[in-house]
């Protein structure tokens, strides 16, 4: 296990590879994963975190069946297997974007490596509950997502770290659907000037550094559509520079919708389908 305070190297060039910043984004705003040791599968319910290297932690007691399990296969190279589904964090059809899959080595977390952590880190492993915490060195990292599967390898897995608007994407999502109805059709105005017109149920489903995906959903099926930003997001700031670029009057839009509820949505990333 790294030191959290290291920094980690890009695996080629400025920009980690998509599947690897996926598997990382998942990871980290899925409240639940389901926990496989020796033939034993449980789900956990807000009981992991995601250290800086990319070193799962899950908080399990260690005087229960599945602790037992765990200590038995501390070191063995594959012993567990973490499974997390990734979902739209909006209500649409449809709604797994991706399911990842972690396979590795268990050991227990070192109380002294705390000494090493930035603070954030930090605050995440006192944020489990307080219980035995183990950590999972990832050996093979597998995605499936849009139909395909691809193994991730493990350096760019580490090197990665979650998209940089994956924590605010739901809360972003759902005030566009709550105060902006009229703006997401101007958004698919943009990408297809006779979208807006066929009745279809238009939907943001997506916000990411480099884009907002809108679905069109309707009786007989549905589809996405990207609408690009024309400069890499990297926080709420920039986001609405990107938004104000994409409709001018975006501004007067917020303005509108200040003093309402903020519309934010708790839909849990572990739901399964």
């Amino acid at each position: 296990m790294a030191s959290a305070a290291e920094p980690l190297s890009a695996v080629a060039g400025d920009r980690p590879s998509a599947d690897a910043v996926g598997v990382r984004s998942a990871l980290a705003t899925c409240t639940s994963l389901r926990l496989n040791v020796a033939g034993a599968a449980t789900d956990l319910i807000d009981a992991h975190a995601v250290l800086p290297d990319g070193t799962i932690v899950v908080a399990v007691d260690a005087m229960t069946p599945l602790g037992g399990l765990l200590v038995a296969a501390r070191g063995a190279d594959g012993a567990v297997r973490l499974e997390v589904t990734h979902l739209v964090p909006v209500p649409v059809r449809a709604r797994v974007r991706a399911r990842v899959t972690v396979t590795g080595k268990v050991g227990r977390l070192d109380p002294a490596f705390l000494d090493a952590c930035d603070d954030d880190t930090v605050q995440a492993l006192l944020g489990l509950p307080p219980l035995a915490l183990w950590t999972v060195e990832p050996g093979s990292v597998h995605l499936e997502r849009h139909e395909a599967a691809v193994e991730v390898p493990v350096a760019a897995y580490r090197a990665a770290r979650p998209d940089p608007l994956a924590a605010v994407e739901a809360a972003h999502l759902a005030r566009l659907i709550r105060h902006h109805r009229d703006a997401v059709h101007r958004f698919a105005a943009l990408v297809d000037p006779d979208l807006a017109g066929t009745g279809a149920r238009l939907v943001p489903v997506g916000v990411d550094t480099d884009g907002l995906t809108l679905r069109a959903e309707t009786a007989h099926g549905h589809h996405d559509v990207r609408l690009p930003f024309r400069a890499r997001v990297t926080d709420e700031a920039t986001l609405d520079r990107e938004l104000r670029r994409l409709l001018p009057n975006w501004d007067t839009d917020r303005r509108g919708s200040r003093g309402e509820a903020d519309g934010r949505v708790g839909v849990r990333g572990d739901e399964r389908e």
